[in-house]
């Protein structure tokens, strides 16, 4: 059985043309990193259908870069992946300053595919401010 119909396949994120000229797809592992990616990006209510859906990290946009501004970052992407992607289970999220950028910090993901139980990992950039 391959990759994409065990973790299954989606528009691929951000969107664009693959060489073909049509619309490019992701599968498998990579459809799950963009799967995060999405949850974490997207702010609530952005969508309408489902206004509880997405990680709202746009959020922290003006808030110091703390240990407690982390820690909420942290909690955050805990709960909401645990809510809205059922393909892992988040062994791990790690919050640390970005070091090239004090108005920044680093969010890293490691978490297990539940199918295969394959450890992975995914880190994402969140904006600060004050």
């Amino acid at each position: 059985m391959n990759a994409g119909q065990i973790f299954g396949r989606g528009m691929s994120f951000p969107p664009r043309v693959g060489p073909d000229g049509r619309v490019a797809w992701s599968e498998g592992e990579a459809n799950v990193r963009e799967s995060i990616r999405v949850i974490l990006m997207t702010e609530q209510p952005e969508r309408l259908r489902t206004p509880k859906f997405g990680g709202s990290l746009g959020r922290f946009l003006f808030e110091p870069n703390t240990v407690s501004t982390r820690r909420s970052i942290q909690e955050r992407i805990t709960r909401e992946l645990a809510q809205w992607e059922p393909r892992i289970r988040v062994e791990s999220v790690n919050v640390d300053p970005d070091p090239s950028d004090p108005q920044a910090a680093v969010a890293t993901i490691t978490y297990k595919l539940v199918a295969t139980q394959a450890v992975e990992r995914v880190s994402v950039g969140v904006s600060l401010g004050a």
